[in-house]
């Protein structure tokens, strides 16, 4: 018998794959090709909500975790996928720049949040007002950690691909069993494709569709991630990512010439060199209506759980989910009720 089967290889499902096995736990990983998102997400990992200049929910403890968790990865695969990188928020006025100085100012975010302004230094760049410097950024290459990750398990025999099927699920008191495998728990971290899941389709798990591009110039010599309405982040040999849309109705992976015009619109407010289009894709990202992720058991089935929701932030997000999740299994440890799926239980009186 093993201790985990977990369901999903994208960033959810690694993390707690990771955070098993430095823990001396048996896992075999179900890959059902549920993680889109992860797959065609930025990556960005970012302390700062941008918007109104307040630092993320539980920010700090995230980054501790995350850190130490992605550096462990790397080392084991000897691949490296997190790269430190600034962000340059544009300020688009005077209140803006006097609102970046308050905010610096705050014992809660001068260790985020520059107080020296970026001015004049970046060719091809529209911005009147400069730049606010976002420090303890940068991004993970997502898409390779995925393609790596389950190359390192498949060689320890503890992968498996192809759809799972919810319905040749046996459980028992102490037990599940899936076919001919036995698991102590069996953890679901689909992202979006948690709607096709009898256990956890009633969670109030939104999907919110983004578009991206990558385009190539030459001539914009950028090094940092800039951030006005959208992103564009330096992937080397000229090329950058640019995003992201945010559609709530529309649930496909269909890239849209609505969402690319609406890309190409607010690139062109943001930089003024030529360029073209190299790539446009989409995904939809796991989100919830009360912008807190989906953590912890079924109300029946006591050794099924989730881990999801974890929307735009899931490089912070992901190891300390994981984590939690992992404590509250192995040790009792209580959810935070902010994340537990029990605040959402509770509403509909089911225990």
């Amino acid at each position: 018998m093993i201790d985990f089967i977990i369901v999903g290889n994208g960033l959810a499902g690694i993390c707690f794959a990771e955070t098993a096995l430095q823990n001396n736990k048996s896992i075999l990983v179900f890959d059902d090709d549920s993680h889109s998102s992860s797959k065609i997400a930025a990556g960005l990992y970012n302390p700062v909500v941008l918007k109104r200049f307040s630092e993320v929910w539980k920010a700090k403890e995230q980054l501790q975790i995350a850190f130490p968790l992605y550096e462990a990865i790397a080392e084991k695969l000897n691949f490296t996928f997190d790269h430190k990188m600034p962000i340059y928020r544009k300020l688009a006025s005077i209140e803006e720049q006097n609102n970046w100085f308050q905010a610096s100012d705050n014992i809660n975010l001068a260790s985020f949040l520059s107080p020296n302004l970026i001015e004049g230094k970046l060719p091809n760049v529209k911005s009147s007002f400069g730049f606010g410097e976002v420090l303890k950024t940068g991004f993970l290459d997502i898409a390779s950690l995925i393609d790596n990750y389950s190359k390192y398990l498949k060689s320890n025999n503890i992968y498996t691909t192809g759809r799972f099927e919810y319905d040749k699920i046996e459980f028992n008191d102490s037990f599940m069993e899936y076919k001919n495998v036995q698991a102590k728990h069996i953890i679901f971290a689909e992202g979006y494709g948690l709607h096709l899941n009898p256990f956890f389709n009633d969670l109030p798990l939104d999907g919110t569709k983004g578009e991206l591009l990558i385009i190539k110039a030459p001539n914009l010599n950028v090094k940092v991630v800039l951030k006005s309405n959208i992103f564009l982040l330096p992937l080397g040999n000229c090329l950058y990512k640019v995003g992201a849309t945010y559609n709530w109705k529309d649930k496909t992976n269909i890239p849209t010439e609505e969402g690319k015009n609406e890309l190409l619109n607010n690139l062109n407010d943001l930089i003024d060199c030529d360029y073209e289009v190299v790539k446009h894709f989409a995904g939809v990202r796991p989100t919830v209506k009360d912008r807190r992720p989906l953590v912890g058991s079924h109300y029946k089935y006591k050794n099924a759980y989730v881990l999801n929701g974890l929307g735009t932030r899931g490089v912070m997000l992901g190891p300390f989910l994981a984590l939690q999740l992992y404590n509250n299994i192995i040790h009792g440890t209580p959810l935070d009720k902010e994340i537990d799926i029990n605040r959402i239980y509770k509403k509909r009186n089911i225990n």
